[in-house]
């Protein structure tokens, strides 16, 4: 390391021992977001250009064991291949990067996903401190490789998890050092990590992680980085009041993870048992209404929508699909592959409603046969959008009761992205939330806020009897006046009918 790149007073030790194997003290660290097909594929989603981070030349390590902040415990994993540049390129082109390259390297951009929450993009917190990044053992001689024939692979204690080849790579490794240097000169020891393969997941303090980097030469000869190890481990630093504190979420855990969020939702009592399930299919949808609009809730039916099993009930718990409209570039990164749509339908439960944000729009499908089937198998208890359905007829064939804005023979991308799930969505002029409950029948569809439900049932439970008490009267023949609504005298004998009901 020459006097030029020696490091600062107080530079951590892990640093330097990293900026030793590198010869310098880097400029910048670059990561990529997604880099292989089979991580877009994971994530459902393709990006049309490479897309970066930033990571402190401080983060740089060797290996060996990071220490995270007191309460994280959301520790990610991405084995990777680095490449290290050798001399400088700016606006280079796609055939003369590579010359550029001098070392190729493995790496692992580990993440702290507690901390993610308040920069995600730029993931200065969860993947910036210092030993976030180690790279090593061994540095390869780029000149030697063939860069589309690099291989990586990861083991979480001594069980191999990822493995991939730059073969795969959506964008060529001569492709990323171009990009880069159009417009950020590219320095010698700059570092650039490529992205992780598919399946990147979390460790637990205890656990190893080694990724190793291997090629076959020009000349023949296997090469290898060796494997780079790291572990982790919660230290005692307590972060300040005003830092951003750790938020261990379920969507934290799951895009850490690689596993569905269900896995770590708390499992709470559900809202909807089965003698509230029942409760709820007897009460007449004006009956939930009214109590509704007791309480000052007035903007809570679904409107203008037709049901493809006219007179059946749905009873159940929102589930939510969100579609913006189609633009082509965010179709091509959101619509394809393992997207929000297919997500969602691959998650539900028995009992549950999916609603779908379509923006009103039903010159479009919103869902298809294929989606029907699928939730009659997991049990859903219905659909509702406020978009069209493609394959309207067989959708009402599969019996899952659909509530719909039309059919419409066009595929999604016509108009929609799938864009989210289990968010927050309009839908035919209401709001709803996941966890809501969902009740429809001819009459239309009612969203019940969840903790609202039981004092609601119990209230609709006994207007009805009144209501009942009420039909018998008139047809008895007694006049409307002071029967409905019932004055106090009609009220004193119904409450006495009901008290020798229970006598009896």
């Amino acid at each position: 390391m020459d006097a030029s790149s020696q490091p600062a007073q107080g530079a951590p030790q892990a640093a330097v021992d990293a900026w030793r194997l590198l010869g310098t003290r880097p400029a910048k660290v670059f990561a990529m977001h997604i880099g292989y097909r089979a991580r877009a594929a994971q994530k459902g989603r393709t990006p049309e250009a490479p897309g970066y981070f930033l990571k402190p030349a401080t983060s740089l390590s060797t290996g060996g064991e990071l220490v995270a902040p007191a309460g994280t415990e959301i520790f990610g994993f991405e084995g990777e291949i680095a490449i290290i540049i050798g001399s400088a390129a700016r606006a280079v082109s796609e055939a003369d990067a590579w010359g550029h390259v001098a070392h190729v390297t493995a790496s692992n951009d580990l993440g702290v996903f507690d901390l993610r929450w308040v920069d995600k993009g730029s993931n200065i917190r969860s993947k910036g401190g210092d030993g976030f990044t180690p790279i090593g053992p061994k540095l390869l001689d780029a000149t030697r490789l063939d860069p589309a024939a690099i291989e990586v692979r990861t083991w979480l204690d001594g069980e191999l998890v990822q493995a991939d080849s730059t073969s795969t790579l959506i964008f060529s490794l001569a492709q990323i050092v171009s990009d880069l240097s159009q417009l950020v000169t590219l320095e010698p020891g700059d570092v650039i990590l490529t992205g992780t393969p598919a399946n990147a997941s979390t460790l637990s303090p205890g656990q190893t992680v080694e990724v190793e980097v291997t090629a076959t030469a020009t000349d023949g000869e296997q090469l290898s980085t060796g494997r780079l190890a790291s572990t982790v481990r919660v230290g005692e630093q307590q972060l300040p009041p005003y830092s951003a504190q750790p938020k261990p979420t379920p969507e934290q855990w799951a895009d850490a993870s690689g596993r569905p969020i269900a896995e770590f939702q708390t499992a709470a009592e559900p809202v909807l048992d089965d003698d509230l399930r029942e409760q709820l299919s007897s009460i007449a949808l004006a009956t939930l209404s009214s109590a509704l609009r007791k309480r000052g809730l007035n903007n809570v039916s679904i409107d203008g929508l037709r049901s493809t099993q006219p007179g059946k009930r749905i009873v159940g718990t929102a589930r939510t699909l969100r579609y913006v409209p189609n633009r082509e570039d965010l179709f091509k990164s959101h619509g394809g592959g393992y997207n929000a749509q297919k997500r969602l339908f691959d998650d539900l439960h028995a009992g549950d409603v999916v609603v779908i944000e379509a923006r009103g729009d039903n010159r479009s499908g919103t869902l298809g046969d294929i989606l029907a089937l699928r939730a009659r198998h997991l049990g859903a208890a219905g659909i509702i959008t406020d978009g069209g359905v493609r394959d309207l007829d067989v959708v009402t064939e599969i019996g899952v009761p659909t509530y719909h804005g039309g059919g419409h023979p066009a595929v999604l991308g016509r108009l929609h992205v799938p864009w989210s799930f289990d968010e927050t969505v309009a839908c035919g002029g209401a709001t709803v939330q996941p966890g809501d409950v969902i009740v429809a029948d001819g009459d239309g569809v009612l969203v019940i806020p969840p903790a609202l439900v039981r004092e609601l049932v119990a209230e609709c439970i006994e207007a009805e009897r009144a209501e009942d008490y009420i039909a018998q009267q008139m047809d008895a023949g007694e006049r409307l006046d002071g029967l409905f609504p019932m004055d106090a005298e009609w009220r004193a004998k119904y409450e006495a009918s009901q008290a020798r009901a229970e006598r009896a």
